[in-house]
């Protein structure tokens, strides 16, 4: 299967389920990066971009949430 439409799958499919706009930039970031890595890894680009998705997304959730946790701390001083 051709990696780009691979990833574009991913992308689309990335967007339509995550709720946030932070959760899908995570996604989708980490679906072409892992979908690239993957390619080159002995051609795994579909493990390698759900991995990414994953991975992107934990990310930029957890990222999200540290933000509101200051901002809240912030907002009672």
């Amino acid at each position: 299967m051709n990696t780009k439409l691979v990833l574009a799958l991913v992308a689309t499919l990335a967007l339509g389920a995550a709720p946030s706009a932070a959760e899908a930039k995570g996604c989708i970031r980490g679906a072409i990066a892992g979908g690239v890595a993957g390619h080159y890894a002995h051609h795994h680009a579909i493990a390698g971009a759900m991995a990414g998705c994953a991975g992107g997304h934990y990310y930029y959730k957890h990222k999200a949430a540290k933000a509101a946790q200051q901002q809240a701390a912030a907002q009672h001083h």
